[in-house]
């Protein structure tokens, strides 16, 4: 079983930042495609960014482009969602997943492995 370990959700003001943070096992880390999901109205775990292997290709959902990064350290096996200019409406649990297909895909199924969630609140 691949464990992954998300971190760094909190408490931030409308407009604030955070970075997200999933560490994955060495021994997997450069062999899966690398995503973050988050629920929505009618979506258990809806599709926000997704980086492939190598770290060239990136996907985001609509909602989120212009203020969601994601990227991956390969020497760190960790992959990051910077969040930026938070609203109210971003408010979730934000799940970690791998998925050892070859191509970056938005689909949940597609993914192998989950972590537990790191929860972001958005509040003033």
């Amino acid at each position: 079983q691949v464990q992954l370990v998300e971190s760094g959700g909190g408490l931030v003001q409308p407009g604030g930042s955070l970075r997200l943070s999933c560490a994955a096992p060495e021994n997997i880390f450069s062999s899966y495609v690398m995503g973050w999901f988050r629920p929505a109205p009618g979506k258990e775990r809806a599709f926000v960014a997704a980086i492939s292997r190598s770290g060239a290709n990136r996907v985001y959902a609509d909602s989120v482009k212009g203020r969601f990064t994601i990227s991956r350290d390969h020497a760190k096996n960790t992959v990051y969602l910077q969040i930026n200019s938070l609203k109210p409406e971003d408010t979730a649990v934000y799940y970690c997943a791998a998925d050892k297909g070859l191509v970056v895909t938005r689909g949940r199924l597609e993914y192998d492995y989950w972590g537990q969630g790191t929860q972001v609140t958005v509040s003033s």
